[in-house]
């Protein structure tokens, strides 16, 4: 009796938790990733503009974030969650923007704006946190998932030659906001449910009017 008991205590605890994992993204959210997609939509005067013809900055390669990545391991894990990939999306960018304010001297032009992206940054992160039960976070990865993590998150000078990429500030923050709206898709979805921002294509053909902020 005790042991019936106890299962149901059990399976009564995942059905509450369930509904929270399974909640659209909350309004809080959207608002926040809002805020930084309306950052970023400047980010060609600043990350091409005011930097060399050809000017890259070296990085993790796990750090160029595209579609693609994001298509492969999807197919390499069996339903891999989306909150997965919203956590392994901000661990990536949060590299990102860090590599591409170190290389700027404090009177860089672009310095303030890069400063300000990364606090719109941390504020969206804060609310995705808030946003999810704190048992979420301590769960494992998938395997794929936490070797990718464990890369990102290795000592740089324990990275192998092999794993640096170079790339520009300007593609690195175009992959930022593309998966942005891949993995948050419902914030930026507007009246069109059938947009898919996850698709290569439509970012080829229609990709700069998909990049402006949706009210």
């Amino acid at each position: 009796m005790v042991q019936t008991s106890a299962s149901v205590c059990l399976l009564g605890g995942l059905f509450l938790i369930a509904p929270v994992l399974m909640a659209p993204t909350p309004a809080r959210m959207c608002t926040a990733l809002k805020t930084l997609n309306e950052t970023l939509s400047h980010r060609r005067r600043y990350m091409k503009h005011n930097f060399p013809i050809n000017y890259t900055i070296r990085v993790h390669h796990n750090e160029i974030f595209k579609l693609s990545n994001i298509s492969k391991m999807r197919l390499k894990v069996e339903d891999l969650d989306k909150l997965v990939l919203q956590r392994l999306w901000f661990q990536v960018n949060q590299g990102v923007l860090k590599k591409i304010i170190r290389v700027m001297p404090e009177r860089h032009p672009s310095r303030l704006y890069t400063a300000q992206l990364e606090s719109r940054f941390r504020d969206a992160e804060g609310v995705f946190v808030q946003s999810h039960p704190a048992e979420l976070f301590q769960q494992e990865l998938p395997e794929t998932i936490q070797d990718i993590w464990d890369r990102l998150t290795e000592e740089p000078d324990r990275v192998p030659e092999s794993s640096w990429r170079f790339a520009s500030p300007k593609s690195l923050l175009d992959n930022f906001c593309r998966t942005m709206y891949c993995l948050f898709s419902e914030c930026f979805a507007g009246t069109d449910a059938q947009r898919d921002y996850c698709s290569v294509s439509r970012w080829r053909k229609g990709g700069k009017k998909d990049l402006q902020p949706k009210s």
